[in-house]
């Protein structure tokens, strides 16, 4: 699988936010995008998820389902963690394991691997509005692990994260690319994981 962007141009209103931006990534690779508060680097993120319409370009998924949309083979982390504060934590992501399957009811072993894989299972029964910033976060970056999608999009997913929850996140993108997956990060800090790329947008690339 390759996800392959063309010449990709974003505008937000009446400003183009992003333009001219070319990348290939093939499975087991990871891409980090840097570069200054307003460089683009979450709109761009939010385009290759079909959050955001193209202003130009093309992006495309070679080597994948042809009838899936892109979108479909994406889990997307955003800024907001998509947590219901009156839902538990077990809940939360009982609900993102239907969501992401279309309707159908999920694996409930895979919640129970993805509380334990985040250090959560102490707190299943814990309404989500109880919990720490830092809490939350890993509450959100869970769903990653409850439906099986190759293309990961985190937005700064270390924010509110202290160092054992992000080497935890290092070592889950690891295993996640070593199995074929592709993860696409904007982040203002080293994500923690061997030989990625990088795409700076703002100023000349590293």
């Amino acid at each position: 699988m390759q996800l392959i962007a063309e010449n990709l141009s974003v505008a937000r209103g009446a400003r183009l936010v992003v333009a001219g931006i070319s990348f290939g990534l093939k499975t087991g690779e990871v891409l980090q995008l840097t570069g200054p508060n307003g460089a683009g680097k979450t709109t761009l993120i939010r385009a290759v998820a079909g959050f955001l319409p193209l202003a130009g370009g093309a992006l495309r998924v070679e080597g994948g389902p042809d009838d899936v949309p892109i979108a479909e083979q994406c889990h997307y982390v955003g800024h907001l963690n998509g947590v219901k504060a009156k839902q538990t934590v077990a809940e939360n992501l009982t609900f993102w394991a239907d969501y992401l399957r279309g309707g159908r009811r999920g694996d409930r072993a895979r919640v129970d691997r993805a509380l334990d894989a985040f250090g959560l299972t102490s707190l299943a029964g814990i309404a989500a509005g109880y919990l720490s910033a830092g809490q939350k976060r890993r509450v959100g970056l869970a769903r990653l692990l409850v439906a099986d999608r190759p293309i990961w999009l985190l937005d700064e997913p270390t924010v509110s994260l202290d160092a054992a929850s992000t080497g935890i996140l290092a070592r889950l993108i690891e295993t996640h690319v070593s199995a074929g997956g592709i993860v696409m990060a904007a982040t203002h800090i080293p994500l923690g994981v061997s030989s990625p790329q990088e795409l700076r947008l703002g100023g000349a690339a590293a």
